[in-house]
């Protein structure tokens, strides 16, 4: 059985946006349908058998506009399978602790929604595109520049994701 699936996500430089573009498209070449949307031009959930949220995480937070998006549709939420995935460097921080925290700052973000899969990708940094104040934290936290999104990692969450949400496999042609 295939799915209308609803991708709402965050983004503040781009690089959530070309993530979620990506498990789009491999939801898409699966027969799924995909609407794959900025968070904020969400109006309704109607007619959608599925939600996949995606937000950046910065400064150990994930983008408002994510929890913001959670309270006013909870009740359609609670309802549906949800999957998550934020974006950010915390698999490139030398702190132990920072996939954890960044997991954590996913599941508040969440509140009450409990998705049935979740996942932290690494992003990309570019200090061109940050303020001074925010380039001198991550020189000081050593927090490396680069682009660190694992593609296929992500073609592979998304390939699994129709099974986790109750949906049989499309068929092949």
């Amino acid at each position: 059985m295939s799915a209308r699936i609803l991708l709402a996500y965050a983004t503040r430089n781009g690089s959530t946006a070309e993530i979620a573009q990506v498990i789009g498209r491999e939801l898409t070449n699966n027969g799924h349908a995909v609407d794959v949307t900025d968070i904020k031009m969400v109006s309704t959930l109607a007619g959608y058998s599925a939600i996949i949220i995606g937000g950046p995480l910065y400064m150990g937070s994930v983008d408002g506009a994510v929890e913001r998006f959670v309270g006013n549709n909870r009740e359609q939420l609670l309802k549906l399978p949800v999957a998550a995935f934020v974006v950010g460097l915390a698999p490139k921080n030398p702190d132990p602790g920072a996939v954890e925290a960044a997991m954590a700052a996913m599941r508040k973000s969440l509140g009450p929604v409990t998705p049935v899969s979740s996942v932290l990708f690494a992003g990309k940094l570019d200090p061109s595109k940050v303020n001074f104040v925010m380039r001198k934290f991550l020189e000081m936290a050593k927090i490396p520049a680069g682009d660190f999104r694992d593609w296929d990692a992500i073609a592979a969450w998304a390939q699994e994701l129709p099974v986790k949400m109750g949906f049989t496999p499309a068929p092949k042609d």
